[in-house]
């Protein structure tokens, strides 16, 4: 019997909580199969079995175990179960015997289907009359309807498991298909509004969220500079370029690229937000390590795309999409989530108009990307419609200055609505001229 202990999984974690058994109390497992997930404050990961034996588990799910703690045990010298592949035969390839053709047999006559049957439905002349007496099927799972209500559904194409039957034996009525042509949508046979409350408990990562963003809050100085970016030239670029892109490179060519760009030339030029106070000190950084706000099922992640000043269109596109992949799949590392210098967030996906992105501490700002909507706006003195999106960048005014983060945002803006400058972080002309 050897015990299966809870793994560090970082420095300041000292406690993890049981999600869940992928394996069950008494099952057999093989050496290195995945048991059980367990969630810590930054991240969700895998238990895999030491040795093949019998799992016999010791934690329950949605218990909180520390850092060493005895997770389960596994006997070892349980006899494998009888027609359990052993791991080299499960590795081994299966050879599959031809079948062997069966005898032809005569056609049958297509037997006569019972009323209410599907194959009933399916086989019967469309222009049969349905009797007053009997109801007749509307749908495969035996929902019956008098013939004035499978009148109106068929002719309004009603999903009949929407509407709720009040008739005898679960049959619906011609008031049950109005009620549902009135409050489309609504579950059958549940309540609209009720008075029932409901509790869960909060896991690591929501704790954590909820602490760093609080923390946020109390120790920065944070405040919020805004401007407006017209995204008409990216959007007629990625509509020139976005086949050949995707063919030659395999992924998407998305705004987050663009953004991500422009951030990392604006950085470069005021690397006080690209820093962060540690004590009495500032520490600037001279690479751009870019954090992307993921939205993943169990709360908020912030997975690093590290250099990407270095990274081109196509290298920052497949890095993001293999974060958020991770993200949803919670398979992102701890490594993957460490560190950041900067963070850009797109609540535009969410429609988004306008927010104050919450700074991702130590860091000292964040940009907020928002939904793209068509705007009249003064172009040349002549009011035109463009493709517009609000910016926003909250930062620590203690390290930042309003000069600095009002012409980093600027800068970002220029990069934007110039997407030909992010080769060299400048007008192609003015590099030429070197000026």
């Amino acid at each position: 019997m050897i015990d299966i202990k809870v793994p560090a999984v970082g420095e300041s974690i000292s406690e993890v909580t049981l999600v869940k058994w992928l394996k069950q109390q008494g099952q057999y497992v093989e050496r290195d199969e995945v048991i059980a997930e367990l969630e810590s404050e930054k991240a969700t990961f895998e238990v895999n079995a030491e040795k093949a034996g019998t799992l016999n588990t010791v934690g329950k799910e949605g218990e909180t175990l520390k850092i060493g703690d005895v997770l389960a045990r596994i006997d070892d010298h349980a006899a494998r179960p009888e027609g359990a592949a052993t791991p080299a035969d499960a590795s081994a390839p299966v050879v599959q015997k031809p079948a062997e053709p069966a005898p032809a047999k005569p056609a049958a006559p297509a037997p006569t289907a019972a009323p209410g049957s599907p194959t009933a439905a399916t086989t019967a002349p469309a222009t049969t009359a349905p009797t007053a007496q009997a109801p007749v099927t509307v749908s495969p799972n035996d929902i019956k309807a008098t013939p004035v209500a499978a009148a109106m559904i068929t002719d309004k194409k009603i999903d009949a498991g929407s509407i709720t039957p009040s008739g005898a034996n679960g049959k619906i009525l011609k008031h049950d298909v109005l009620e549902a042509l009135e409050h489309p949508g609504r579950t059958p046979g549940k309540e609209l509004f009720t008075r029932v409350d409901r509790r869960e408990k909060m896991s690591n990562l929501r704790k954590t969220v909820s602490r760093r963003l609080v923390e946020a809050k109390n120790t920065t100085a944070m405040l919020t500079t805004f401007n407006e970016v017209d995204m008409s030239a990216i959007m007629a670029l990625r509509a020139k370029y976005k086949d050949k892109f995707k063919e030659k490179h395999g992924v998407n060519l998305g705004f987050m690229s663009f953004f991500t760009k422009a951030a990392c030339y604006a950085l470069q030029e005021w690397p006080a937000v690209n820093a962060y106070i540690d004590g009495d000190e500032l520490v600037y950084h001279d690479y751009c390590d870019i954090s992307i706000a993921v939205s993943a099922p169990k709360g908020l992640v912030v997975p690093v795309i590290r250099n990407a000043e270095s990274l081109s269109m196509a290298e920052i596109e497949k890095k993001v999409v293999e974060l958020a992949t991770k993200a949803r799949d919670n398979k992102l590392s701890m490594e993957e989530m460490q560190g950041g210098t900067f963070t850009i967030t797109n609540g535009g996906v969410f429609g988004s108009l306008l927010s104050t992105p919450i700074i991702n501490i130590p860091q000292s700002a964040i940009l907020g990307m928002h939904k793209i909507e068509e705007r009249a706006v003064v172009v040349n003195g002549q009011i035109v419609i463009r493709s517009m999106m609000y910016l926003a960048v909250s930062y620590d005014h203690r390290i930042i200055d309003g000069r600095e983060s009002v012409s980093f945002l600027v800068r970002v803006k220029e990069l934007l609505e110039n997407p030909d400058q992010l080769l060299f972080g400048k007008d192609p002309v003015k590099a030429l001229l070197e000026l």
